[in-house]
């Protein structure tokens, strides 16, 4: 002990002796190390070395998935086999109701029978990614991811139907590197877009995006904020259009993850908001959401045996006045 005057021959005291106080100087000059030291401590950001920032379409991607569950109405069978490490073939089987696709929230939903095949050939290996998809109804979907160099990348998704004006192709040229990412993308049908986002510190990402639409001969800007720290993640995007988007997720254990997502649409005057959460289980995963619509969902996957699940989908929509409910099996891992 600092100042002590007894020796480890004496006896020891009746009772405990306090220690001895400090000179001063000594506390003084303690306490300016130990705010060195904090300051140290906050000081150990290595800036040039920051990490390389998402994707900005996937900046709010935790939330997004965790709000928005695979739902679907009738049966669905889901058969994965994976022939090589590298190589895979997926099968599924659709029987039941789909949703006409329509622009206004408040139209009553529109459905039609559907009973669907998907085959699909999935390669994948270090540098290149290559997936096709074939429909009974003459959809052809392909998509590729290919590694030029460490940094820059191709990315191209195709889609051929017989339903004239549909099919497209998009061609994205992505550029990564230790702190900054570009992406551009061109658009036979839809339109091109042209983003950046930069990591300022290791919680926050900041970007910037300029788009355009063919058909509509609009031109638009749009910016980004993300936070994501180890147990929240927030996200706040605008666009010039008037639309504005923010979203927040709170991960309160290994095993429940709570999300919340507000939308706001200048023009229409409409918000749009919704909350939900994602749980864990040992066997099994839940999703459930409910929105300012008065849409609840709920999404369950159950592991029944290893390498088997079974799939439970329910939604009411109170808005639209419809209502779905599905399940399903999938076999092997779905990719």
């Amino acid at each position: 002990m600092d100042g002590g005057m007894s020796c480890a021959d004496d006896p020891s005291p009746p009772f405990p002796l306090p220690p001895s106080p400090s000179p001063p100087a000594a506390s003084f000059d303690r306490e300016n190390q130990e705010k060195e030291e904090g300051n140290g401590q906050l000081d150990e950001t290595d800036y040039p070395n920051l990490p390389c920032p998402l994707p900005y379409e996937e900046l709010q991607i935790e939330a997004y998935t965790c709000l928005t569950p695979d739902l679907f109405e009738g049966f669905r069978f889901d058969y994965t086999k994976q022939l090589s490490k590298e190589f895979s073939l997926h099968h599924r089987v659709f029987m039941g109701m789909c949703d006409v696709p329509c622009d206004e929230a408040n139209i009553q939903a529109i459905k039609y029978n559907a009973a669907l095949y998907t085959f699909s050939a999935k390669y994948q290996n270090p540098r290149c990614t290559l997936v096709g998809r074939a429909v009974n109804d003459e959809r052809n979907v392909s998509w590729i991811d290919y590694n030029i160099t460490e940094n820059f990348s191709i990315k191209a998704d195709a889609m051929t139907t017989h339903v004239p004006h549909l099919s497209f192709a998009n061609f994205r040229f992505d550029y990564k590197g230790k702190d900054f990412r570009a992406q551009m993308q061109l658009g036979t049908q839809t339109h091109y877009f042209l983003t950046c986002i930069q990591t300022i510190s290791p919680n926050v990402s900041l970007g910037g995006e300029v788009f355009k639409y063919h058909h509509q001969r609009k031109v638009g800007i749009g910016c980004a904020a993300r936070y994501a720290s180890d147990h929240c993640i927030g996200t706040f995007h605008v666009v010039s259009n008037g639309l504005l988007s923010m979203n927040y997720l709170q991960k309160v254990s290994n095993k429940i993850s709570l999300a919340t997502q507000f939308y706001w649409d200048l023009n229409l005057r409409e918000a749009f908001c919704s909350i939900g959460y994602e749980y864990l289980f040992p066997k099994c995963r839940l999703r459930s959401k409910i929105d300012s619509n008065g849409c609840v969902a709920t999404y369950l996957e159950e592991k029944l045996f290893p390498g088997v699940n079974l799939i439970l989908s329910a939604e009411v929509d109170h808005w639209r006045k419809s209502h779905r409910f599905g399940f399903g099996m999938s076999v092997g891992e779905l990719f």
